[in-house]
């Protein structure tokens, strides 16, 4: 059963292009949940027995190992996160209530997770609990990330450690903006958007695969229609559209 907690505002980390994340501690232990669920955030004050005050999910990007600190990443789109960039400051107190979704990765099938900008956060328990595994033995993650800069692929430390004990984990990433200093593009990541076709020739025997998708609603609406397309049923494409 979800719970409702008060927490503490630890830290507010400013990510450039209003993109924040929050370090949120819980009055209590927050209750056990799954890589991939999402706690409600409210912001105005809220008692025991009285209405829920107007509220919106975000993933828990922290570890469910980590239930004394909790942590979401937003972008600003909004009149909720406009408030939450104005008013959130460390030592605020907030209101959640959690765990929610089923949106929960099948660890025992190859698999493949798109992600756009903060969409991350719907992988990232995922990524930060994968068990080392030799290579060429457990199954396959082909992770797709992007961002509108380099500097916000703000979770690729997480992945790149991730690859470190997992080669199983295949890793690209996609940048919209991304001149280095020599005003050239970096090789370490593909131009643009992430690119359906590119992915799917990418991938081996995408058909076999399951296919994860988070981020921004055309995006999810596009690579929905585009995998279907290509032959994947819908029944193996999975959605994370509760905003």
């Amino acid at each position: 059963m979800p719970q409702k907690l008060a927490c503490k505002v630890l830290e507010v980390l400013d990510h450039g292009g209003q993109v924040y994340s929050l370090f949120l501690k819980p009055a209590a232990s927050a209750p056990r949940f799954q890589p991939g669920q999402f706690l409600h955030l409210a912001l105005d004050s809220y008692s025991p027995g009285d209405f829920w005050p107007d509220s919106r999910p975000f993933s828990i990007a922290s570890s469910p190992l980590e239930r004394s600190l909790l942590r979401i990443t937003y972008a600003v789109k909004g009149q909720f996160t406009r408030r939450m960039e104005a008013e959130l400051q460390p030592g605020r107190t907030v209101w959640i209530k959690l765990p929610y979704g089923e949106f929960t990765i099948d660890a025992r099938a190859d698999v493949c997770l798109v992600a756009g900008g903060t969409g991350i956060t719907a992988f990232s328990a995922f990524l930060s609990a994968l068990a080392p595994a030799p290579a060429g033995t457990g199954c396959a993650v082909h992770l797709f990330y992007g961002a509108r800069q380099p500097d916000l692929l703000i979770y690729r430390p997480l992945i790149e450690s991730a690859r470190q004990r997992c080669p199983n984990l295949h890793a690209h990433y996609w940048v919209e903006e991304q001149p280095g200093p020599s005003g050239l593009p970096d090789p370490a990541y593909s131009s643009g958007k992430i690119d359906l076709t590119a992915l799917w020739e990418s991938v081996p025997a995408p058909l076999q695969k399951l296919f994860y998708l988070a981020g921004p609603p055309a995006m999810l609406q596009a690579f929905s229609a585009g995998l279907q397309e290509r032959g994947v049923p819908a029944g193996r494409i999975f959605v994370d559209d509760w905003s």
